[in-house]
C-alpha cells in the first residue's frame, strides 16, 4: 500500500483556554476523494490550513510527500496585490505548468481576465480563486466551501470538473448534494477528535448517529458507575474506621471526568412567529415587466402565490432573481404589468450579506435592538441569552462583538435576528451560506413548519428538493418559467441533467423551444375542462356568500341576542372560506397545465 501523500497525526491546537483540536488526524492518499464535515466552529477550517502548510499547530505532526503539488481554496479569498484576475491567477503557476490553463478555466467560469480585482464581487472573486487552485492540476486540492456566492451553472460546472480531476480532493462544504457526488471517504471533525468513515457522504450522517447512541451508552455506564461509588462512599465508609484512599481517588477522578467532557453540542432550536391575518391570495403578478437601460431583467412574468406556498427562485448570478423578488413583494414598482398583494401582510428578510451586521455591536444588542435584555418572540418575552441558547450560542458570548463571529456563527445570528420578527411571508435569500448540516436540517424544519408563505433564493440543490414547492428558473433575457415541484423535479421537467457551462448563457427563447419540443404532451380529462369551466363562477359565489356572512357577522348586536345563530353563521363562513380555498387551488393547478399543455404545442 502507497505511503500517503499528507499526513496528519495528532494534532493539538487550543484558541484562548479551549482546545479546538484535540489529537485530530488527517490522510490523503493519492486520488482520494475525502469530505471533511462538522458544526460550525469545529475546526475544520483551521484543520485545512494545517493540512495547506498556512497554519501551525500547538503539537502534532504534518508530513507531505517530497515534490506533491498543494493547492488551497480559503473560504474568503485575499486578491489584493494583483492587477487584475489572470495576474492572481497566473502567479499560482508554478515552473513548468501550463500557463494557457488560466485562460482556459477563467473562460469557464464566466470572466475574462481582464477584472480588476479591486471591483470584483463575492461571486467573481470565488471564481478567480478557484481557477488559480484548478490551474497547476495538483496533486492534492483543499477546498473549503467552494460553492459559496457560485450560481447554480458555476457549481455544476465545478462538480462536472472535480469528477474529472486525477489528484486527490480534500472538501469542506454545506451543499449535502455537492458532498454526496464527490466524495468517497468522509472524516468527521467533532470535539477536537476526527472518526474516519471509508464511504461518501451519503452514508455519514446514519454513521453519526450510531456513534453518538454508543457514546450515549458509555455515558450511562459511566453515571451508574458514579451512582454505585457514591453508595459505598455513603454508606460502605461509615462502617469502617478507615477510609479506602485509592477508592475515593477514583470517585473524584469519575466526577472530574464527568465534569470536563466535552459533551455533544445541542441542537439548534428554531421557531418562526407567523403575523395572523393574511388571506389566500398571498401575491398575483399579472404580466409584469422591468427593464434596466436596453437590458431586460424580468419580461411578461405571471404568477399566482397561495397562503403556504414555498417558491424557489434559481438562475445564474446577474439574472434578476432580486428584482423578481424586489417585484413580487412591492418594493419596485413594475415597468408593465401589474402585482396585486394580499391583505395583512407582513413581510421579514434574510439578506445573504453580512454586512446588515454592525461588527462593533455586541450578539445581546443585535437580538434586543440595544434596549434592554429581552427579547418578544411567539408573543412572549424571553431573556436574550435564553433566545441565544436556541442558535447554539454560550451565555458568555453575550457581550461579544460582531466582529470576531465567525461566518458561520453570524449566518446564525442574522436567522435568530429574522426569525424573531412576525411575519406571514418570508423572503430568505442565500439562507444557507456558511450554515453547518445540522443547523440546515433545523433551517428546513422551521420552513417545512411555517404556515406561512416563503420566497427562497438558493442554489443549494438538496436544500431546494427538501423545502420549496415550485422552482421559478431564470432563462435568460429577463424570462422566469415555473415548475411544480423542487429542484430535481425541475430537471426531470426540462430533460436535462445539469444546467449549461459557467461561462455559457443560454438563449431564453432558444431554452423554452428546446424545452417545448422535449416535454411531454398531456391531456385534460373532460372533467377537468369542466372545472375549469365551471370553478370561477363558483368561487364568484362562495365569495358573495363569504361577504353576506362578514356583513351579518359585523352586527355586534347578534352575539348577544341570539348567540345559536353567531355561532352558527361562523361555522358556515369558516366552512365557505375553506370551499373557496379548494376550488381556487384546483383552479389554480388546471390552470397551469392547460398553460403547461397549450406552450409544449405552439
Amino acid at each position: 500500500m502507497a505511503a500517503p501523500l499528507l499526513t496528519l497525526q495528532d494534532i493539538r491546537l487550543t484558541i484562548g483556554t479551549t482546545p479546538l483540536l484535540d489529537g485530530a488526524e488527517l490522510f490523503v492518499e493519492a486520488g482520494e476523494r475525502l469530505c471533511i464535515v462538522g458544526r460550525n466552529g469545529s475546526g475544520k477550517s483551521t484543520l485545512l490550513k494545517i493540512a495547506a502548510g498556512l497554519a501551525e499547530a500547538d503539537s502534532g505532526r504534518r508530513f507531505a510527500q517530497p515534490g506533491a503539488t498543494i493547492r488551497y481554496l480559503p473560504q474568503e479569498p485575499d486578491l489584493s496585490g494583483y492587477a487584475d484576475t489572470h495576474a492572481y491567477v497566473e502567479a499560482g503557476l508554478a515552473p513548468g505548468d501550463d500557463a494557457a490553463s488560466a485562460y482556459y478555466l477563467l473562460g469557464q467560469l464566466g470572466l475574462t481576465g481582464a477584472e480588476p480585482v479591486a471591483h470584483l464581487s463575492g461571486g467573481q472573486a470565488r471564481r478567480a480563486a478557484l481557477a488559480r487552485a484548478l490551474a497547476p492540476k495538483p496533486d492534492i486540492l483543499l477546498l473549503d466551501e467552494p460553492t459559496n456566492h457560485l450560481d447554480l451553472p458555476a457549481i455544476l460546472w465545478l462538480e462536472q470538473e472535480l469528477l474529472q480531476m486525477k489528484g486527490a480532493l480534500v472538501l469542506i462544504s454545506h451543499d449535502r448534494r455537492f458532498l454526496q457526488n464527490l466524495s468517497r471517504a468522509t472524516v468527521w471533525l467533532d470535539r477536537g477528535r476526527t472518526f474516519r468513515l471509508d464511504q461518501g457522504f451519503s452514508g455519514y450522517e446514519a454513521w453519526r448517529a450510531q456513534l453518538l447512541e454508543e457514546e450515549e451508552r458509555e455515558r450511562h455506564k459511566q453515571d451508574r458507575k458514579i451512582a454505585a461509588e457514591e453508595h459505598w462512599v455513603r454508606y460502605g465508609v461509615t462502617a469502617r474506621r478507615k477510609r479506602n484512599v485509592r477508592r475515593m481517588a477514583e470517585l473524584a477522578d469519575l466526577r472530574r471526568a464527568r465534569r470536563e467532557a466535552r459533551q455533544q453540542v445541542g441542537q439548534v432550536k428554531m421557531t418562526v412567529t407567523e403575523a395572523g391575518g393574511a388571506g389566500t391570495r398571498v401575491i398575483e403578478a399579472k404580466n409584469i415587466g422591468k427593464t434596466y437601460g436596453d437590458k431586460p431583467v424580468v419580461t411578461d412574468f405571471s404568477i399566482r402565490i397561495l397562503r403556504g406556498d414555498r417558491i424557489g427562485i434559481v438562475g445564474p448570478n446577474g439574472a434578476g432573481k432580486t428584482t423578481l423578488i424586489n417585484l413580487l413583494t412591492g418594493r419596485l414598482t413594475p415597468d408593465e404589468g401589474e402585482v396585486i398583494l394580499g391583505t395583512n401582510l407582513s413581510l421579514d428578510t434574510l439578506d445573504q450579506s453580512r454586512a446588515l451586521l454592525d461588527t462593533e455591536t455586541t450578539l445581546a444588542s443585535v437580538l434586543t435592538g440595544g434596549v434592554g435584555d429581552k427579547v418578544e418572540v411567539g408573543g412572549q418575552s424571553r431573556h436574550v441569552v435564553s433566545y441565544m441558547k436556541d442558535f447554539l450560542f454560550m451565555p458568555e458570548q453575550a457581550k461579544t462583538p460582531v466582529s470576531v463571529l465567525s461566518g458561520g456563527e453570524r449566518a446564525r445570528l442574522l436567522l435568530a435576528k429574522a426569525l424573531a420578527k412576525p411575519a406571514n411571508l418570508l423572503v430568505l435569500d442565500e439562507p444557507t451560506n456558511d450554515l453547518d448540516l445540522e443547523t440546515l436540517d433545523l433551517l428546513e424544519e422551521m420552513i417545512d413548519d411555517y404556515p406561512g408563505t416563503v420566497l427562497l433564493v438558493s442554489h443549494d440543490r438538496d436544500f431546494l428538493d427538501r423545502t420549496v414547492t415550485a422552482i421559478l428558473m431564470a432563462e435568460g433575457d429577463g424570462s422566469f418559467t415555473e415548475y411544480a415541484g423542487g429542484y430535481s423535479d425541475m430537471a426531470v421537467q426540462r430533460g436535462e441533467d445539469a444546467a449549461p457551462k459557467a461561462g455559457v448563457k443560454e438563449d431564453g427563447k432558444a431554452a423554452k423551444e428546446r424545452r417545448k419540443a422535449d416535454a411531454p404532451r398531456r391531456k385534460l380529462t373532460f372533467s377537468d375542462k369542466h372545472a375549469l369551466e365551471t370553478l370561477p363562477a363558483k368561487i364568484a359565489a362562495l365569495e358573495k356568500t363569504i361577504a353576506d356572512l362578514h356583513n351579518d357577522l359585523s352586527d355586534g348586536a347578534l352575539y348577544t341576542h341570539d348567540p345559536n345563530k353567531a355561532r352558527d353563521l361562523s361555522a358556515r363562513l369558516v366552512a365557505a372560506e375553506r370551499e373557496r380555498a379548494a376550488h381556487e387551488d384546483r383552479w389554480l393547478e388546471l390552470e397551469l397545465l392547460r398553460e403547461e399543455i397549450e406552450g409544449s404545442s405552439r
